[in-house]
């Protein structure tokens, strides 16, 4: 690998940005200075240091993120806050991306990640990846509904979707509010709001709480992240 490639993955910025920090002086590779950007390195036997500090390579990074609303799920953005903005410096890389959409206004489990694969194993509609959400719904949610939502609806907007199931965990019929749980192996925008809108009903607050058998980590406060464990990567691991 090149030692310029190196760097630029172990989070010191781009690749014309890891020239001008090579021209310093203070990468050492094997206890050499190496100012060369063109170098060839072993990422996994050859000790480079920055400024006499050891790095170590890490090709694929994973956090979970308790998503907070007024929060949009993407890179940049000219006028709202990202997700990738709630990383703190330390922790933040070019090519970190949300696995997936979390609406603005929507809370809850949110990957952040530089693993492409992953990515696509997640939302790959062929894979069939729960998606397991809480909401509040304004309106009485009945059986009725249920049954809907495990056939497969059609949208308002013409558009057919596949089978949720759909469980009711509490109704409060004087307010007219009900309180659900929906697991759903598509990620259509606005899916669930437009689910709902679909049976004359409307979502007033809505959280994600699992991707496959990943569970939210609901010790971590809103806007907080953590790196994955690796018992929860192989969670996210294809099934046998």
């Amino acid at each position: 690998m090149r030692l310029d490639k190196f760097l630029s993955e172990t989070g010191f910025g781009s690749r014309k940005e890891v020239k001008k920090l090579l021209k310093q002086g203070i990468i050492t590779v094997n206890n050499q200075v190496v100012k060369d950007a063109k170098s060839q390195v072993n990422e996994w036997e050859d000790q480079v240091a920055y400024d006499g500090e050891p790095l170590h390579y890490q090709k694929y990074f994973y956090y979970m993120l308790h998503k907070p609303q007024g929060v949009i799920s993407a890179t940049e953005d000219k006028y709202d806050e990202t997700v990738i903005d709630l990383l703190s410096d330390e922790d933040f890389r070019e090519d970190l991306f949300p696995v997936g959409r979390l609406d603005k206004d929507t809370e809850g489990l949110l990957i952040l990640t530089n693993d492409g694969q992953l990515s696509h194993r997640l939302l790959s509609p062929k894979k069939h990846v729960d998606k397991e959400y809480f909401a509040r719904i304004s309106g009485v949610v009945t059986e009725e509904d249920i049954k809907l939502f495990a056939q497969g609806l059609m949208l308002k907007s013409g558009e057919a979707v596949k089978p949720g199931k759909l469980v009711v965990d509490a109704v409060d019929e004087v307010k007219g509010e009900s309180e659900i749980r929906l697991v759903i192996q598509e990620g259509k925008f606005h899916q669930v709001k437009r689910m709902f809108e679909a049976v004359d009903k409307q979502v007033v607050y809505l959280k994600r709480l699992r991707m496959g058998e990943l569970y939210l980590d609901e010790a971590l406060e809103l806007g907080d992240y953590r790196p994955l464990t690796a018992t929860e990567l192989q969670l996210l691991e294809p099934s046998k």
